[in-house]
This record gives structure tokens, C-alpha cells and sequence, in this order.
């Protein structure tokens, strides 16, 4: 079957693979079921798990120890209250008496403090019920305080300062006003534990145990306890571990983000460069494209798109090489009539010359404006947004277009009965699928040539088949060689039938409808109509587009 029309197919991509995949939107290998930190991200849940990490080491270190230095204190304090409450009843038993009213012996209660054992971390004080300080463990007892002198100063080296703390004294009138608050509210007859600021600005651990007689209140003892200060030292010291692991954890977790995120972006970097600077055909990074994260699908992706890059300008460059051969053969012949004319100077064959250049000249012209229409096909498709396409309603108005403007002798079209699928739509462009259709149905009524009286038709048919609406072209030509069932598909292929115009047609329509039907998902392919003993009864042409609704 001799094949001349407007329709054109891209060229075979050299990555069918992934260019399938693009065309279909599935660029991207599919990727293995995995559980994400965070929904949609698989780097992004790393970096806030790590970065997270070391913020947990160091707040439950914080916690652990916090309840630990909580643990000491109250310890601490259940410690004094049990001494104090001794110390209180021993006090109460040798130095207090009640006829006729309850009195606290002051000298025989400082005694009586001087006797007992207080340790030297500990200082116990005596307050009458008026607040004042009768006796304080520091001055009753016999302790001698020591520390180590300094070395020998040479000759001639001057007499160190002394270091005289300008805070001090506000120091110690807090404590002074800290002290006086806690044994004013233990005067009211209740025990007072805490901490507070000591004589020398430092924290201490308090208890204050009223001492009473019967249920009068003659004074109150204080203990005051001043390791606080060692207790929160070793609680820093026990911190230390921690904040020790999270700087671990921290610089560990930025040289694996380093590892993980900044060289493969760098070597991806690297990598688009060569392929600007050294017109590399792809992005080839396989250790990067196995990864199954967000790095991996950029990888990926870019590799899908330098092969699509690469598949379109070798397609390019065929259709260039394509174009300047098509165009060589009407030059050289519109050249050879032009030479020839000088030469001959009878009318008749100078008419025929005359005829042959203007045969050519339209052939030139066809051929630049398909070769014009398929090179912006692309441009085309990308600026128009699909929209829903009553498909049966656009084959009746074609069908009508050419009842309207058949001519004596062309074959007539017609469509099956399409009304049970008056609801079929699919998604498309509206031109582009049109011009699809003309050219397809120009192609059959261009192989279907009456003979004798019989009527030639063009039939056209819409069914549903699955998830797909197929629309089918059938003519009463001649067929189509078997070998050539996919050939009438490649540019610029032409096989005209016995008497039509030679340079009718450029060869590109087939290719241009193919290009247009997969650029909508669908797919083209072209058959013969065959009898039951096997004889062709013409070609058929399928067309199948993926439908919205039925």
C-alpha cells in the first residue's frame, strides 16, 4: 500500500526505558517499601533525628541529675530535721524548766550545744522566741580552724593583696535577713526546711526545729548544712558525660550529614558542570542513583532527564539529516529543469520544464510547512493544558466537515452508530487529536479509489475497550505491505498510490499522529482488513486514548 500523508512519529529514543518512563510519568524507579522518619522525606527525617539526639543526651542527662541533686538535698534535709529534732529534745529536757512559766537556760542550752557533737560541715545556733541568737556552734565549740600558709616569699618580692570581695557585705546582710526570715516562721511552731544563702554568700541547707515546752515556743535551733555547694559540683561533674556524648553525637551526626548530603550534592554539581562544559550526553553517578532517598530520586531524575536530553537532539540531528535530504531531492530537481530550459527552445517541452518547476516549487513549499508544522509540535502541546474532549461529537463533526465538502469521485466517510457512548470523554487537545483524525482519515480516502460503480467509503468506529476509547479508521484500499506496518509510521516514509499527484504529500503525517497520540498516553497502530480466505480487504488504523468517564 503506497502511503504519502502528513504524519509523523518521533524518533526511537536511545533510552527507550527511561523515556517510556517519562512519557508516562514514571521517570523514577519505584521505590522500596521503607518506613520514613517524617512523611515524605527520608533526609529530612535524618537530620532531625540526629539533630535531635544530642539535644535528647543532654536533657535527660539534665533530668537524671536533676532528680539526683533533688534526691540529695531532701536527703540532706531529713538528715538535719532528724539531728535538729534530737538535738531540740536534749535541749528541752537540760535547759528548759515550766514553774511558774516555761523559761529557756540560756547558759545550760549553750552547754548543752558545746557538748554535743556537731560535724564540721554542719553550724548550729539558738535563737530565743524573740529572734535573738543565744548561742552558735562555731563560737561555743573548741574548734581550731587551720588552713596552709602561703610559701616563703623571696627578699624583695612585695606582700601579696588581699582579695577583698566588694559584694560581700550585701552578701551577707541577704543571708543575715534569709536567717532572721526562716526562724521568724519557725517561732510560729512549725519546722523550716530549705535552702538558703550562708554567712559567706554560698547556699546551705537549713532546718529550723522550734524548741518547745509543752506547747509554749522558747526558741528555735538551727542547722544549716554547707556541702551544697559540693553537691552541685558533682552533679556537674556527673553532666560532664553527658555533654560530652552530645558533642559526639553532634559532630558525628554533621560529618555523616556532610558525608550523606553536601558531596553527593557536590559530585552532582561536579557532575551537571562536565555535562555543560564537556557536552557530556548524560549524568552516569550509579553509587548515588541506588540510594533510596531524596538524593537518589534527584540522581535518578536527572539522569532521566540528560537521556531525554540526549534522545530528543539525536532525534534532532536525524531530522535534520532527514530535512536536508527531502529538501535535496525537489532543489536537485527544480536545478536540472532550470539548466534544461536554457537549452531547449520548443514550446512544448520548454511547457513540460515549465510544468515540472511548478510541480516541484509546491512540493518544496508542502514540505517546509510540515517540516514548519512538525518541529513546533512539541511547543504546541506543551503550552495547551488538556481539557475534557467530547471524543464522539468530535468524530460526527469531522464526519460532517467532510460530507460537506466531498467532491465527485472521493470516498465518503461515515461513523457507527456512536449513541450509546455519547458520554465517552477523554483528556486532550482538542487541534492536536483533530488533526490526528484528518490525517488519518485524508490517508485512508487517498488509497480508496472507486472501481467500476461501486461506492468506496471511509468507515469510521468509537468503541470502549477496558479503561480505553478506540477509535477506528478503515479504508477499501489496497493494504498495507506486512513488512510496512510500522515503517508507514517513520518520517518522511512515502509509498503513493497509482495515479496520485507524485509530491502530494511530504511523508511526515503518519509520524506527526503517532507524536501527537503518545504525547496524550494513547498508542497508534496500523493492520489489515482481511477476508476468510486471507485476502486484504484494505487497511485499518487503530487509535487507543485513555478515557475520563464512560
Amino acid at each position: 500500500m503506497a502511503l504519502d500523508i502528513d504524519i509523523a512519529k518521533p524518533e526511537p529514543a536511545p533510552y527507550p526505558d527511561r523515556q517510556a518512563g517519562l512519557e508516562s510519568g514514571q521517570g523514577q524507579r519505584p521505590s522500596k517499601g521503607r518506613r520514613k522518619l517524617i512523611p515524605g522525606s527520608r533526609l529530612g527525617g535524618l537530620i532531625i533525628a540526629l539533630n535531635l539526639l544530642g539535644l535528647a543526651i543532654l536533657i535527660g542527662g539534665a533530668l537524671v541529675l536533676n532528680e539526683m541533686r533533688r534526691g540529695l538535698v531532701n536527703a540532706q534535709i531529713d538528715s538535719l530535721t532528724t539531728q535538729g529534732e534530737f538535738i531540740a529534745n536534749v535541749i528541752d529536757r537540760a535547759a528548759t524548766m515550766g514553774e511558774p512559766v516555761p523559761q529557756l537556760e540560756v547558759d545550760r542550752a549553750a552547754q548543752t550545744l558545746q557538748l554535743l557533737f556537731i560535724p564540721r560541715s554542719q553550724r548550729a545556733r539558738l535563737f530565743d522566741a524573740d529572734g535573738q541568737e543565744l548561742a552558735d556552734s562555731y563560737t561555743v565549740s573548741d574548734r581550731v580552724e587551720k588552713r596552709l600558709l602561703p610559701p616563703a616569699r623571696k627578699p624583695g618580692t612585695p606582700a601579696p593583696q588581699a582579695h577583698n570581695d566588694p559584694s560581700r557585705p550585701a552578701k551577707e546582710e541577704a543571708a543575715r535577713k534569709a536567717l532572721q526570715q526562716e526562724v521568724a516562721r519557725a517561732l510560729k511552731g512549725k519546722p523550716v526546711a530549705g535552702m538558703r544563702l550562708g554567712a559567706n554568700g554560698d547556699r546551705v541547707v537549713s532546718v529550723s526545729i522550734p524548741l518547745r515546752h509543752v506547747e509554749a515556743v522558747l526558741g528555735v535551733l538551727t542547722l544549716e548544712s554547707g556541702d551544697v555547694d559540693e553537691i552541685i559540683a558533682a552533679e556537674r561533674r556527673a553532666l560532664l558525660p553527658f555533654i560530652i556524648m552530645a558533642v559526639a553525637v553532634s559532630l558525628a551526626s554533621s560529618f555523616l550529614l556532610n558525608q550523606l548530603i553536601a558531596q553527593p550534592v557536590l559530585r552532582l554539581a561536579r557532575a551537571a558542570d562536565r555535562v555543560r562544559l564537556s557536552r557530556a550526553r548524560a549524568i552516569i553517578l550509579p553509587d548515588l542513583a541506588d540510594r533510596e532517598d531524596e538524593l537518589g530520586d534527584l540522581t535518578r531524575s536527572l539522569q532521566s532527564m540528560t537521556s531525554a536530553l540526549t534522545s530528543r537532539m539525536d532525534a534532532i540531528e536525524r531530522f535534520a539529516a532527514d530535512v536536508a535530504h527531502e529538501i535535496r531531492n525537489p532543489l536537485t530537481s527544480i536545478r536540472s529543469a532550470v539548466e534544461t530550459l536554457d537549452i531547449v527552445s520548443a514550446p512544448a517541452p520548454r511547457a513540460k520544464l515549465m510544468g515540472i518547476l511548478k510541480q516541484d516549487v509546491g512540493r518544496l513549499d508542502r514540505l517546509i510547512t510540515d517540516i514548519s508544522n512538525a518541529s513546533r509540535l512539541d511547543a504546541e502541546l506543551s503550552r495547551d493544558a488538556p481539557r475534557p474532549i467530547d471524543l464522539p461529537r468530535l468524530l460526527s463533526d469531522l464526519c460532517a466537515l467532510y460530507s460537506q465538502s466531498a467532491m465527485s469521485g472521493e470516498a465518503s466517510v461515515i461513523m457507527g452508530d456512536a449513541e450509546a457512548l455519547e458520554n465517552l470523554t477523554i483528556s486532550g487537545r482538542e487541534g492536536p487529536l483533530s488533526q490526528v483524525f484528518r490525517n488519518l482519515i485524508d490517508n485512508a480516502r487517498s488509497f480508496t479509489r472507486p472501481v467500476g460503480d461501486a461506492e468506496r467509503q471511509v468507515r469510521i468506529d468509537l468503541r470502549k475497550v477496558g479503561a480505553e476509547a478506540r477509535v477506528t479508521i478503515e479504508d477499501d484500499g489496497p493494504g498495507i505491505p506486512p513488512e510496512n506496518l510500522e515503517t508507514v509510521f517513520e518520517r518522511f516514509y512515502t509509498s503513493r498510490p497509482r495515479g496520485a499527484v507524485f509530491g502530494g504529500n511530504s511523508g511526515l503525517g503518519l509520524s506527526i499522529a503517532r507524536q501527537i497520540v503518545e504525547a496524550h498516553s494513547g498508542h497508534i497502530w496500523a493492520e489489515n482488513r482481511l477476508d476468510e480466505e486471507g485476502q486484504v480487504l484494505g487497511a485499518r488504523f487503530n487509535v487507543s486514548l485513555p478515557c475520563l468517564s464512560t
